[in-house]
């Protein structure tokens, strides 16, 4: 029988966490840091060598069809860095021909040289923490660069790498349908085949969620927020760029396939501080989580080779739970038969039809379950209605 969790064929993918940044934004609560002393760059890397093996051994003879180095900020890495821990990771699986191999980038962080460098080593897509084109908001945001300096960076990535996406954050404090309207026509005029585009939310821990505690932080409502997703989806779609996932907007064929690795819930290894994996061992689902602080980590992966902080199987129903709540964020929607094979139960075909018309799910012509556009707005609810 073929497992439902990870069958021969499935894309894995490779993701690798560098959690370093220049200055940390009031929004972000990713696990990023700020070092003010120069990194041993070739030192730490010894340990993402090392926790690469580690992971190998969990999951041997796998074909990786995608690497994403995600952060933090990635372009701050050295090319060397780069080189070595895509090194490391054709050392123990195969990395697939044609692998989508991206990189996160800033514009203040970018030079034409290091991204020349970066192509050669392998990397083959840019996403760029673009944000916003404004630049009284990027200023709001935390953020170093201005409009130009993002330009630039989409110009460059556009002359030297094949795929390009960048992101935005809209539904920002104050903004009006017209001004994201504006802007994201500006974008979509600037994009190739790929936009992120994310509202902004409030995170606990956050300088923002402090501000916004106590009141001097207004936030859209959820009407305002709503109407902003929706006015989102008319342009991109129009343009275009439609969205095949929540906030993701691609043309066809351009999708970010490594993305594509977890909301589909297949395999990926997390690599590096604070990286999350999910892996199929045994016929189970074993989520991993590595150590958060950098150093920390670096002393567990060089002492035992690698950082892990917690590894838990997932019993069948948690592992279809997840499952659910990552495929419903897709257009193309979740299976049910395999959501029945994780669980062992099968979906309530009467909680389906009446969420189906209460416009919040369909069901496509291919048996495929998936949500709404208004259902996408509430699929936290959706998915806990479905799974109850």
């Amino acid at each position: 029988m073929t497992s439902p969790y990870h069958a021969q064929g499935d894309a894995f993918g490779v993701y690798i966490h560098w959690p370093f940044c220049a200055a940390k934004c009031p929004y972000c609560d990713f696990n990023s840091h700020v070092r003010h002393s120069p990194l041993d760059q070739q030192s730490f890397v010894e340990a993402y060598e090392r926790e690469i093996n580690h992971m190998a051994s969990l999951v041997p003879d796998h074909i990786v069809s995608s690497i994403f180095f995600g952060g933090g900020t990635p372009s701050l890495m050295e090319v060397a860095t780069v080189e070595r821990i895509l090194a490391a990771i054709s050392r123990h699986w195969t990395i697939s021909t044609g692998a989508e191999i991206t990189l996160e980038a800033n514009p203040t962080s970018v030079e034409a040289d290091r991204f020349k460098g970066y192509r050669k080593a392998g990397v083959n897509r840019v996403s760029a923490g673009v944000q916003s084109l404004d630049n009284a908001q990027l200023k709001f945001l935390g953020r170093l660069h201005t409009v130009e300096e993002a330009k630039r960076i989409i110009a460059l990535a556009r002359e030297i790498f094949p795929r390009l996406s960048f992101d935005l954050i809209y539904a920002r404090p104050g903004q009006s349908e017209a001004e994201w309207q504006q802007e994201l026509h500006a974008a979509i005029e600037l994009a190739a085949d790929h936009l992120s585009l994310y509202q902004l939310t409030i995170e606990q821990g956050t300088p923002f969620y402090e501000l916004h505690k106590r009141g001097r932080l207004a936030m859209p409502d959820n009407e305002q927020s709503a109407n902003l997703y929706q006015l989102t989806q008319q342009i991109t779609a129009a343009k275009g760029l439609p969205n095949y996932e929540i906030s993701n907007h691609a043309v066809a064929d351009s999708e970010c396939q490594h993305n594509l690795v977890y909301w589909r819930y297949h395999d990926y290894a997390g690599i590096g501080p604070g990286a999350h994996g999910r892996l199929s061992v045994d016929n189970k689902k074993l989520a991993t989580v590595t150590q958060y602080n950098p150093e920390i980590w670096w002393q567990k992966a060089m002492a035992s080779g690698h950082g892990m902080k917690e590894q838990e199987v997932l019993g069948g129903e948690a592992a279809a739970d997840e499952f659910l709540l990552m495929g419903l964020r897709l257009r193309e929607g979740i299976d049910p038969a395999r959501y029945h094979a994780m669980s062992g139960k099968t979906l309530n075909q009467e909680k389906i039809e009446f969420l189906t018309q209460q416009g919040l799910l369909e069901q496509a012509d291919n048996g495929q379950l998936r949500a709404s556009s208004s259902g996408s707005m509430v699929l936290d609810a959706l998915v806990a209605d479905l799974a109850a």
